[in-house]
């Protein structure tokens, strides 16, 4: 299943580039990439434009969302690398009070039309 997320970076050069940074090639902690792989996300990719970023995940039958906050919730490292990605990450205005990253709606898939 595609998920299409969206989150705001602190519209601060300085903070983009170390987002960057901490997610360029190789750059991700062992234990993140685990996490997320242990999921059942089976891919992953985030796209900047200015300080917006959009996420594309392709989920598995196995993966639950509960199931990743709950275990993300009880994972040091997960908790670390989230504090650390919190410092500039900001919720789209629109986004739910508990929500970090928020669902895009879908509304358009040239698959479906003629």
């Amino acid at each position: 299943m595609r998920h299409v997320l969206l989150i705001d970076l602190a519209d601060d050069a300085a903070a983009i580039a170390h987002y960057e940074a901490w997610h360029a090639s190789g750059a991700l902690p062992p234990a993140i990439g685990a996490s997320i792989r242990a999921a059942d996300i089976m891919a992953m990719d985030i796209y900047r434009s200015g300080n917006r970023l959009v996420m594309l995940m392709e989920t598995g039958p196995g993966y639950d969302p509960a199931a990743k906050a709950a275990a993300d919730a009880a994972d040091p490292a997960v908790q670390a690398w989230e504090a650390q990605m919190g410092a500039v990450q900001h919720s789209l205005p629109w986004a739910a009070p508990d929500a970090k990253w928020t669902p895009a709606t879908h509304i358009f898939s040239l698959d479906e039309q003629p």
